[in-house]
């Protein structure tokens, strides 16, 4: 009877046991990306729930592969040691980059905090962390706090919580590690991590449902798998500690495989024509345009352990790159209004300084310290070509006046004639290293080669810091320096343009970076064709409504720069 009764007990301590750290059923076994995962089960009466939800491939800063495409460039074997010493942990220490923790028992990790972000650095100081104001879950600090550390699955050490904290709240570990974000207007806070019912309210748990029935211990947890999560990937399900089962998240539309998302390449391609078309018509901001496409419609996000600018960059030169080629027939064979000793003097600094240069630059100088300055930069330019345009600064440059009373003149016979607006074409007067001068319109110009040879050096440092062209510096240097037109000063740009976009790809090629192939060849095709269109549509607008355009782009790029971009 003793025996029987210690048999019976031990029974019942050992389903208690398992009861305490709960059983689950998974509604599937496959789902596809952006589905709902539901889980339901049961846990000894009483308790909290903890779901743990973990991709099964761990990442590790050691790794050179991840689901088949290259891991850590060379960029990210530098910064992630550092950042990692400095956060706490090592390139040995591996997480799951996707890890969900679905709670009854949120406070057990962290806390709902506020955050403010966003604007420039000095108003940060003056408000206090940021413009706009906005709320976050907040991981606690230390692993001894954390108040639930068995539940945690795969995360079992203070490395690894550090490693968490810093995938999933610091911008560059979430685009360089989790590659999914929580967002305020298209600013990413932080990515998701410790989840609770949608009913709290807070825009992070919003498609999240967790009913625990603590009487009895049923429970029934649903969440929305990341939509951008990469084909055929496995995830672990950890209940209240114990392992209960596994899904695999499978396809769910066109994968680009370096971009790490899901987007229809044709779409790609139409933004790359509509951006294409401004960029040549303008001759600026065509890869600060395209890069903002990339982030705010496509996503672009790089391979795990890749960071999502090093992706994005050399992607946004297939733009800057191919749409100057698709508008060079009209302007310079058609047209002939390329001021080609300008424009090759200018383009070979700008190599200089992106290919060479820039790489050093780059390499020991933290360029994001002088974006700010450059924002600065950028909005004085705007206003100095809006003040180009009124009656006094006119009236100083007769040349680009006259030319525009002729442009205004071919424009109304066209109309009358019905017919095409013929624009007028370069004829040198004079050329020299310092000297060169040309008649566009029977109107005289000169400009100094030399000079913008040198200035190409510093735009060719920026552009390779940025990832662009750096027409947004190009155009307004030579309509205010030069007091170049718009017709004139646009096709030098797209040649200064295209040497950069080279000097730069060359540059994230040596370092082993290459562009989703994909997502290169939508962007080309895109650009190639916008530069046709741009070129053609450039000479349906007037000296006057082009700077206005110029203008408005760089304020546009002011406020990109300054990160008052809430709003974008």
């Amino acid at each position: 009877m003793p025996v029987v009764t210690l048999i019976t007990l031990a029974g019942f301590v050992l389903a208690s046991y398992g009861l305490c750290f709960g059983e689950a059923n998974i509604s599937a076994a496959k789902y596809k990306a952006g589905d709902e995962v539901t889980i339901k089960g049961k846990i000894a009466p009483g308790q909290d729930l903890y779901i743990a939800v973990a991709q099964s491939k761990m990442f590790h800063g050691k790794l050179t592969e991840f689901n088949g495409q290259k891991s850590m460039g060379n960029f990210e074997r530098k910064k992630l040691p550092k950042k990692g010493k400095k956060a706490g942990f090592t390139l040995d220490t591996e997480i799951p980059p996707l890890f969900y923790m679905l709670t009854t028992n949120r406070d057990a990790f962290g806390k709902d905090t506020k955050r403010k972000f966003g604007g420039p650095s000095f108003m940060k100081k003056m408000l206090g962390g940021g413009l706009y104001n906005t709320s976050m879950f907040k991981l606690k600090k230390k692993w001894d706090d954390v108040g639930a550390k068995e539940m945690m699955g795969p995360i079992k050490t203070a490395e690894q919580w550090n490693m968490y904290k810093f995938a999933h709240e610091k911008k560059y570990g979430i685009n360089t590690i989790v590659k999914e974000g929580n967002k305020k207007g298209k600013v990413v806070i932080f990515a998701r991590s410790v989840l609770g019912d949608a009913s709290t309210g807070n825009y992070w748990d919003k498609g999240t449902s967790i009913k625990l029935n603590k009487e009895d211990g049923t429970f029934t947890a649903s969440f929305k798998t990341f939509r951008h999560t990469p084909p055929n990937t496995g995830f672990d399900v950890y209940v209240n500690g114990e392992k209960s089962g596994s899904y695999v998240v499978e396809k769910n539309g066109f994968w680009l495989a370096k971009g790490y998302r899901y987007m229809n390449p044709l779409w790609v391609t139409i933004g790359a024509i509509a951006v294409g078309t401004y960029f040549s018509m303008i001759g600026a901001a065509g890869g600060m345009l395209m890069g903002a496409f990339q982030a705010l419609v496509v996503q672009t996000a790089g391979p795990i352990g890749i960071n999502a600018a090093n992706v994005l960059r050399p992607s946004n030169i297939a733009l800057t790159l191919f749409s100057p080629l698709g508008s060079f027939y009209r302007f310079a064979v058609v047209e002939k209004r390329v001021a080609w000793p300008v424009g090759i003097s200018f383009g070979a600094g700008i190599f200089i300084g992106s290919i060479w240069l820039g790489t050093y630059v780059t390499q020991y100088v933290s360029m994001k310290a002088y974006k700010e300055y450059l924002g600065i930069l950028v909005v004085l330019m705007g206003i100095k070509t809006l003040m180009e345009m009124t009656p006094a600064a006119m009236n100083k440059r007769k040349n680009i006046k006259a030319m525009t009373q002729k442009f205004n003149a071919a424009v109304k016979k066209a109309k009358e004639t019905g017919g095409a607006v013929e624009m007028g074409s370069i004829e040198p007067v004079k050329s020299g290293i310092t000297d060169y001068r040309f008649k566009f319109w029977g109107e005289e110009f000169r400009i100094n080669p030399l000079l913008f040879a040198v200035l190409g050096i510093i735009v060719g440092i920026v552009s390779r810091a940025f990832g662009i062209g750096g027409g947004f510096l190009l155009v307004p240097m030579m309509t205010t320096i030069a007091a170049l037109p718009m017709y004139v000063a646009v096709p030098i740009s797209l040649i200064g343009t295209c040497f950069s976009s080279v000097g730069s790809f060359i540059g994230y090629v040596m370092n082993g970076y290459m562009p989703d192939l994909v997502l290169a060849g939508a962007i080309i095709i895109g650009g190639f064709v916008g530069g046709m269109l741009g070129s053609r549509a450039q000479k349906m607008f007037s000296e006057m409504t082009l700077k206005v355009i110029l203008a408005c782009t760089l304020f546009f790029l002011f406020f990109r720069f300054m990160k008052i971009e809430y709003w974008i």
